[in-house]
């Protein structure tokens, strides 16, 4: 996961925030607790909100109570734990974080990602244990995702299609219910999410990866050569990437519409008000709120 999936904060009631950061809390020392501390600088918020939206969809509440935190261990913080859903976040994020670090060693012979791959691993090897079909899930997903950087895939829906997948995977089972019908929402959004987050990051990194030489379905896509300005070439592809941004949002924001389910304030900030202030800050070049070009 990549820490796009966020709330805006200044939209959300006092009560409302106060509850998204105790789940954020508590989805970092339930990885402090099940995988040490190194595990908790590998948070993000798209794991927050995965622990919260299903354990909103499944109606299950967390208990509620003051701690201290390694961060700031003088002043006490709400954490929200005893939720097996927001162990679950703790576990997906941990596999996703070595998956990553160890991509990035296979592509860039990245040393700190080897090294970080190898201080994850038992950690990896615990979420896997406890969550076998979604890892191999998550396994298959990422080594098709590997196959299509190698082949040079110049879709740019063609590469994203896995990682929306995966996410669509992933939402749907950590669904207990016996609602076909949830189920398959908690896929439709997953998927859409999943090729949001996917698209996004590609067209935030696209200047880094035009340096480093590196894959990006959307340098391939639309033929960026070398002497060309690369904010010009981000801004030639704007409207067309802004498109599928805004359909994808809008079908989790519609999804989300459909389900009864608790906390629906939080989660309607983050599908309706985060994730557009988000791609609005990335495909505006925001630094602080303030946009250029916007």
């Amino acid at each position: 996961m990549f820490g796009y999936v966020m709330p805006d904060k200044p939209e959300m009631k006092i009560k409302e925030f106060e509850l998204f950061r105790a789940y954020y809390c508590g989805v970092c020392k339930s990885m402090g607790r099940n995988f040490g501390v190194l595990s908790r600088f590998a948070l993000n918020y798209d794991s927050v909100f995965l622990g919260l939206f299903l354990s909103s969809v499944n109606k299950r509440k967390a208990v509620i109570r003051k701690e201290a935190c390694f961060a700031n261990p003088f002043k006490k913080k709400f954490i929200a734990r005893d939720n097996k859903y927001i162990d679950y976040a703790a576990d997906i994020n941990v596999i996703l974080t070595y998956y990553k670090l160890r991509d990035n060693w296979d592509d860039e012979k990245n040393i700190p990602s080897l090294l970080g791959s190898g201080a994850f691993s038992r950690g990896y090897k615990k979420a896997k244990k406890r969550n076998p079909d979604i890892e191999a899930a998550i396994g298959k997903s990422i080594k098709e995702l590997s196959d299509l950087e190698k082949q040079k895939c110049c879709s740019m829906d063609k590469a994203a299609e896995p990682f929306a997948l995966m996410m669509a995977d992933i939402l749907s089972s950590g669904y207990e219910g016996a609602k076909k019908s949830v189920k398959d929402s908690l896929s439709w959004a997953g998927y859409n999410m999943g090729k949001w987050i996917y698209l996004i990051d590609a067209y935030d990194d696209i200047k880094k990866d035009a340096k480093s030489n590196s894959y990006n379905p959307l340098i391939l896509q639309f033929d960026y050569k070398p002497e060309q300005d690369i904010e010009e070439f981000k801004t030639s592809i704007k409207e067309h990437v802004s498109f599928n941004l805004i359909h994808t949002m809008s079908q989790v924001a519609n999804t989300v519409e459909l389900l009864d389910i608790d906390n629906k304030g939080i989660i309607e900030n983050i599908a309706y008000l985060g994730m557009y202030k988000k791609t609005e800050q990335i495909m505006h070049n925001c630094i602080d709120n303030k946009c250029k070009n916007s």
